[in-house]
């Protein structure tokens, strides 16, 4: 079930699986994605290793406040809020579930915001995930395949919203693994009837570019740290998961061939298991 809260001067949609006495788990998803796209099976087999997971919408995505009167930036105009102020956001729900501090794990876009929250609120963060994300766009920039899938003009129809899922996520999936063409369109569809908001993907997109490199900040974050990502991710490259665990002493890297921009069914238990002996130490 769906709930809304107050937080941060905003509403904030999330869902939670488990027991609430179990390891809190705050999953932080990434750019134009909503709270759908941390898929049900995952987090219950988060919830069935002990944590009480909350998955949830970002702002200016899914059932969350959406930023509308800010318009669609334009190219190089300044953005309406930074990540900075998405990380105050995931604080804020932490503050409304009644959580002094969480296990963070954050993917892609939802990467940097998790940095962002363990720089900004240390105190709030027990343990920091960052999947397939980076500490700054210079850090591991796109192939022009990759570049060109994501600024693809978004379609308005329903039919070819889902028909363009499945030609970004054939250049920035996964090679190694067969893509799930039918969990693409279903995903796809449950999102555009969910909420379709292409300006409020053009308002976070303008948060990455305006927000900055994390690296400095990230050397002063003393929490457990464990980074994934894919060797075969050409939305962000590798190299910034190796940017990202070179810049928080003592993080774990952990990093899959034929991974790409997802988290394939396959690596599931991996993906699983290496979190939760994060949590549970």
């Amino acid at each position: 079930m769906t709930t809304r809260v107050a937080a941060n001067g905003i509403d904030i949609a999330y869902e939670s699986f488990g027991s609430h006495e179990g390891r809190p788990l705050l999953l932080i998803m990434g750019l134009g994605a909503q709270l759908i796209h941390w898929d049900e099976g995952l987090c219950e087999l988060l919830a069935d290793q002990g944590h009480h997971v909350v998955r949830f919408d970002n702002r200016d995505a899914g059932l969350s406040t959406h930023f509308h009167d800010k318009g669609v930036p334009a190219m190089g105009a300044p953005s309406p809020y930074l990540l900075d102020d998405l990380a105050d956001d995931s604080a804020g729900l932490m503050d409304a579930l009644g959580w002094p501090a969480a296990h963070v794990v954050g993917a892609s876009m939802g990467g940097m915001i998790a940095q962002a929250l363990a720089i900004r609120h240390p105190d709030r963060v027990l343990t920091l995930t960052s999947i397939m994300s980076t500490p700054g766009p210079s850090a591991a920039p796109p192939t022009e395949a990759a570049l060109a899938a994501l600024m693809a003009a978004p379609p308005s129809d329903r039919e070819a919203v889902l028909a363009q899922a499945v030609r970004t996520w054939s250049v920035i999936g996964s090679p190694g693994y067969e893509l799930d063409r039918e969990r693409i369109t279903t995903l796809a569809g449950l999102a555009f009837d969910r909420c379709f908001d292409p300006g409020g993907t053009a308002r976070q997109l303008a948060a990455i570019m305006a927000s900055g490199d994390r690296t400095a900040g990230l050397a002063g974050v003393r929490v457990p740290t464990l980074v994934l990502h894919g060797e075969a991710d050409p939305l962000v490259p590798v190299a910034g998961g190796h940017a990202t665990a070179a810049a928080v002493p003592g993080a774990r890297l952990v990093t899959y061939p034929g991974m790409g921009h997802d988290l394939p069914r396959a690596l599931w238990p991996s993906v699983v298991a290496e979190i939760s002996k994060l949590t549970a130490a």
